[in-house]
């Protein structure tokens, strides 16, 4: 006969996916700075603002796992592996995500990951950099007369020679909001424009959205490239495409905030 586990022995921990939002502090949800204080691990993404560890118990442990699009990372799968461990440690485990963790935050192989070893895994939503770089412009995703609809994309794609498909979004008429397309701007730029899309089509460059020194920048299709050089913009930066422009009513171009 197989010895029974006493449950009082044998505690299995849980794993909390939570967006820390695009930068600032206080955007941070009430339900992430709970979980944060309980927690005994934290996996900590590059680009989650220092500031919000404050909230963390004083004795969780702290990991930092570089994840930027572009950049060396720390690989996902040894991230994976770390926050299986702890949990089947018994351990209430954070993964803080810049933004939010299902938008390009790879939350779906970490969910899989913990599934499979029957871990509970609660996500806790951010606001994603996307979101804040709309309200910094003033403008909305979408509009009943500019833009039915608004689509999420990435400009990093696993396959170096995949390409999202460029000439069914030029014909959605819906806003795009793409994410780490900096360094592949000339491709992007090049691609709406063989796809149809107006060289005059306006685009919202922002950088760095809700942190002091963010930057907005206004310009069109055909410049994208052109403005990115000419203002030495740099990443992490949302590029946000789209007719939704032509409703606001105050248009700001600059290259930093007040």
């Amino acid at each position: 006969m197989k010895p029974s586990i006493d449950p009082l022995f044998f505690s299995l921990g849980e794993v909390a996916l939570i967006g820390a939002g695009p930068g600032d502090p206080e955007l941070l949800t009430l339900k992430a700075v709970k979980y944060l204080r309980q927690a005994d691990v934290v996996l900590v993404d590059d680009l989650v603002n220092p500031a919000i560890l404050e909230h963390c118990h004083p004795q969780a442990r702290i990991i930092h796992v570089g994840k930027r699009g572009g950049c060396h990372s720390t690989p996902q799968s040894f991230i994976e592996k770390i926050m299986v461990r702890a949990a089947l440690s018994g351990l209430k485990v954070a993964r803080l995500k810049g933004g939010d963790p299902l938008i390009f935050g790879r939350a779906g192989e970490e969910i899989e990951a913990l599934h499979a070893q029957q871990i509970k895994v609660t996500v806790i939503n951010g606001i994603s950099a996307g979101l804040a770089g709309a309200a910094a412009f003033g403008v909305s995703l979408t509009h009943r007369h500019h833009s039915p609809g608004v689509i999420f994309v990435t400009g990093h794609l696993k396959d170096e020679g995949g390409q999202p498909n460029w000439r069914a979004l030029a014909e959605s008429g819906m806003t795009l909001v793409i994410y780490m397309g900096l360094a592949r701007a000339a491709r992007i730029e090049q691609s709406l424009l063989n796809a149809g899309m107006s060289g005059n089509t306006p685009v919202g460059l922002i950088k760095s959205a809700t942190y002091q020194g963010e930057q907005l920048l206004r310009t069109h299709l055909s410049a994208l490239c052109d403005t990115i050089q000419a203002e030495q913009l740099t990443s992490p930066a949302i590029i946000l495409v789209g007719d939704i422009f032509q409703a606001a009513k105050q248009l700001h171009h600059f290259s930093a905030a007040a």
